[in-house]
């Protein structure tokens, strides 16, 4: 079969909730493929299984990764139109950091303005006991920022361990839970106390996989993260349908208390009057997406938008010139996207996971009700500006 372009030439195979077991087997007896259960993993790392492997189970997903001829991509197609466990087959997508370079910007008092315009100084909140992971580049723990905070790190990517040789990563886990007191001001972090999962699914080229997110995806709900922030994605056409392989598992997510936020895409050029839609996998109903505004409140001119009804925007946060961290020597770096304004949104969903106890629905119920109403349209802004608890 001839690769689309966009997609790797695998296939994700969604099963049916609770049927991983019978699942595997149905794939097995269908097409031939027999897959490695990610509960079985015998020593052998989620990253060369996603690199090696004919087949891999997400047993924690009810979703499998497989290569597949044209005659096996038939056989699952045709058993997924009928009664069994195998519920929907599409595409692998490769997906991209998402995030431009910016003219640095002078930063006003001891916090960004990022910072200021969610409110994150009037908050009692510090995201104390509460897991956020953050899937994307990677992380540099040699960041003297970070000295002391418990950081967890795994690499999703084939033959390239956690560290962040990009910069996207470290600059988005900055912005969700660095420091409000660094060495060098302004303090840039929201979220500065809670506990850091960074997930490397995008290669230090700034690329990744579908499967890659969902080994992240999997990871971040096996260890108990409240929230996960993913400032990545690939762009879609208008009237496109959202991947229902990611909408189950950002259901499955919810009813485990991991809430999925997402970058809603850049590919908006809003001065030639195009406004393009929330991209993969951001679109999904169940995944929380994040445009992205500027320092004068206006909605950035690349940030995607509500274009039909298939993807919202269901929130915006601050994402032009967003000054954090970056990897050493550099240290610090400002950027913009709809990446930038993710991350923001992220740290506010740790600090109300924190003061309310709130998970899942109950906690994207309290982030859209506590927003700022903004004088945009609701088709690009959603519910508003993230506030701070």
């Amino acid at each position: 079969m001839t690769e689309a372009a966009g997609t790797t030439g695998r296939y994700l195979i969604l099963l049916e909730h609770n049927a991983a077991a019978v699942g595997a087997q149905a794939i097995a007896n269908v097409a031939g493929v027999r897959t490695t259960s990610t509960a079985e993993l015998a020593g052998a790392s989620t990253a060369q299984l996603l690199g090696a492997a004919d087949g891999l189970l997400f047993h924690q997903l009810g979703v499998a990764l497989v290569s597949a001829d044209d005659d096996q991509f038939a056989a699952l197609n045709t058993a997924a139109a009928s009664d069994g466990p195998i519920s929907f087959v599409e595409a692998e997508r490769t997906v991209f950091a998402i995030g431009d370079p910016a003219i640095p910007a002078a930063e006003d008092g001891d916090l960004t303005w990022g910072l200021q315009a969610v409110n994150a100084a009037n908050s009692a909140a510090t995201g104390a006991g509460v897991r956020v992971a953050v899937l994307d580049t990677g992380f540099d723990a040699e960041h003297p920022d970070f000295a002391g905070r418990q950081v967890v790190t795994s690499s999703f990517v084939d033959g390239e361990d956690a560290k962040d040789g990009h910069g996207h990563g470290t600059h988005c886990i900055g912005t969700s839970c660095g420091p409000r007191t660094p060495e060098a001001k302004p303090g840039y972090g929201i979220a500065h106390e809670a506990e850091i999962y960074a997930g490397k699914v995008l290669s230090n080229e700034g690329s990744g996989s579908d499967g890659g997110i969902l080994a992240g995806i999997s990871w971040a709900i096996s260890n108990g993260c409240a929230v996960v922030s993913m400032s990545l994605g690939a762009p879609t056409q208008a009237g496109q349908a959202y991947s229902r392989t990611f909408e189950q598992v950002a259901q499955r997510a919810m009813e485990r208390g991991t809430l999925i936020v997402a970058a809603a895409g850049n590919e908006s050029k809003r001065p030639e009057g195009l406004v393009a839609p929330v991209g993969h996998p951001a679109n999904c109903p169940s995944i929380m997406a994040i445009g992205a505004i500027d320092s004068a409140g206006a909605i950035a001119d690349f940030s995607c938008g509500t274009v039909d009804d298939i993807g919202a925007v269901d929130l915006v946060g601050p994402g032009v010139d967003v000054y954090s961290s970056w990897p050493m020597p550099k240290r610090y770096n400002t950027i913009s996207g709809t990446s930038m304004a993710t991350p923001h949104a992220a740290g506010i969903a740790a600090l109300t996971a924190q003061q309310f106890g709130s998970r899942g629905w109950e906690l994207w119920a309290r982030l859209s009700q506590h927003a700022r109403r903004l004088t945009l349209a609701a088709v690009d802004s959603g519910a508003g500006l993230v506030q701070a608890p």
